[in-house]
């Protein structure tokens, strides 16, 4: 007996990802929904090989008898439907940004702290963390488990996926607008996007920061450590696929280089290419479709006491979403919930 899986925004680049990663990995789902708004509904989506499923209606869709929600419909959307799928039953694993900080509601990535997943129980629900966050910490928990990180400061290269579809068609149509001398369309950015660089992603806060910036502070802190002190600019560049991150980091103890390269290619989820010589590295190019998370660049910092920088790049639609959603219902089913096995939060 396997599991009824409802997929929510399963048209968008996240679902349609998901609905992939469940086929790749052979997820144990003797049915799987798609779901979506209306506009959507009774439109196809592929799922597997040969296979197409149709779009059901989200707004009037029964979850009672589902097992696993994976959601990832927008924060709004998902502050109304994911409570509502929990109260029938299903554990949701939620990719939006809504559930997060809630204080009920873990926030997990398996290769960093999947023993937070037994709390599912107080809600129904799982937040599925930010892309840039999620690649982010799968590098640092082997360093933090070895030397114990004290400070980082991140700068991130965000590619348009992660603004979505639209963002995507943006870039791709402002490049052909620049080759040919149309005019520039900024419909997704509030800057040209194309062959261009914007430290802007998300809203601006009271403080300066944007609320991605933010995000990866308060949710590291959740996920690994609160003590640990992070500061971050986020930037969204003209790449389609695959988030790079350049990481400084300041550790408690002493640690070499060598001492770090080890545990990385220890870690669960990591591959390190970190080669001093040309195309000794990876970029998001290379990333584009690969469940890793990849660490290159690694080297002393000389100008401060016990520190390190190092390069992550990893494909945001991939493991910065499905893959993790995923991973943390294939955690679930092995730890914790057998098919049919609804019952509501405590």
């Amino acid at each position: 007996m396997g599991y009824k899986v409802a997929v929510v925004g399963a048209t968008g680049n996240v679902g349609r990802e998901l609905l992939n990663t469940l086929w790749e990995r052979q997820f144990p789902a003797d049915e799987v929904i798609a779901l979506a708004s209306s506009r959507s509904a009774g439109t196809k989506v592929s799922f597997g090989e040969d296979q197409e499923l149709k779009v059901q209606n989200l707004a009037s869709f029964d979850f009672k008898g589902i097992d696993i929600v994976l959601s990832s419909p927008g924060a709004k959307v998902s502050a109304e439907h994911s409570p509502r799928a929990a109260k029938a039953g299903a554990v949701v694993i939620d990719n939006t940004s809504h559930f997060r900080m809630d204080p009920d509601v873990p926030l997990v990535v398996p290769e960093v702290n999947r023993d937070a997943i037994a709390a599912y129980t107080r809600r129904n629900i799982i937040a599925n963390p930010n892309c840039s966050t999620i690649q982010m910490v799968v590098a640092l928990k082997p360093l933090h488990d070895l030397a114990g990180i004290t400070r980082a400061v991140v700068a991130t290269y965000q590619s348009t996926s992660g603004s979505g579809r639209d963002a995507m068609d943006e870039l791709f149509n402002q490049t052909k607008a620049i080759y040919v001398n149309d005019s520039i369309v900024k419909e997704q950015f509030t800057k040209q996007i194309a062959f261009n660089v914007i430290p802007h992603c998300d809203v601006f806060m009271e403080d300066g920061a944007t609320k991605e910036e933010w995000k990866m502070m308060v949710e590291t802190k959740k996920i690994l450590d609160p003590a640990i002190r992070l500061t971050a600019t986020c930037v969204r560049v003209p790449v389609f696929i695959g988030h790079g991150e350049a990481i400084n980091l300041e550790f408690e103890a002493s640690i070499t280089v060598e001492e770090a390269r080890a545990a990385l290619r220890e870690a669960p989820g990591v591959t390190v290419i970190d080669h001093r010589a040309d195309e000794g590295y990876v970029t998001p190019v290379e990333a584009a479709g690969e469940d890793a998370v990849f660490v290159s660049r690694l080297r002393e910092d000389p100008t401060v006491e016990n520190g390190l920088s190092l390069w992550v790049v990893s494909d945001n639609l991939r493991k910065g979403a499905a893959l993790n959603t995923v991973q943390i219902a294939e955690a679930l089913i092995e730890d914790y919930l057998e098919p049919g096995q609804h019952a509501a939060a405590e």
